[in-house]
C-alpha cells in the first residue's frame, strides 16, 4: 500500500505504530495507565519526536509510513499546497520554513 493510498487518519495511526516499535521503554513507561492516556502520551511523544527531528508532526507521519522517495515527494507537495493556502510566494515559504529545494 502506498502513501496515497491511506486517509490522512490512517497513515498517522499507521505511523503511531511504527514509532512505538522505535521505542519500546515507551510502552514499558506508560504500561499501567488506562488505555485513553496511554493514546495520549503515545501522540505528545511522537510530536515531541517531530520536534525534536526538526519536522511538523504530519512530516513525521510521512516519514514512518512512505518510502524516502514518496517522502520528499508528498512533503513537498504538501508543503506547496500550504504556501498556496497562505497566499505567499514559495521562496519567501521556503525561507519562513528553513526548507531547502
Amino acid at each position: 500500500m502506498t502513501v496515497k493510498e491511506l486517509s490522512q487518519e490512517a497513515r498517522h495511526e499507521e505511523a503511531l505504530k511504527k514509532y512505538v516499535l522505535d521505542v519500546p521503554h515507551l510502552l514499558e513507561e506508560i504500561k499501567d495507565l488506562p488505555p485513553d492516556d496511554q493514546k495520549d502520551q503515545i501522540q505528545w511523544a511522537f510530536e515531541d519526536e517531530a520536534e525534536a527531528q526538526g519536522l511538523q508532526p504530519w512530516e513525521l507521519t510521512l516519514k514512518y509510513t512512505s518510502t524516502p522517495e514518496e517522502y520528499e515527494t508528498e512533503r513537498l507537495k504538501l508543503h506547496k499546497e500550504a504556501a498556496e493556502v497562505l497566499g505567499v510566494e514559495w521562496e519567501e515559504y521556503c525561507e519562513m520554513n528553513n526548507l531547502v529545494v
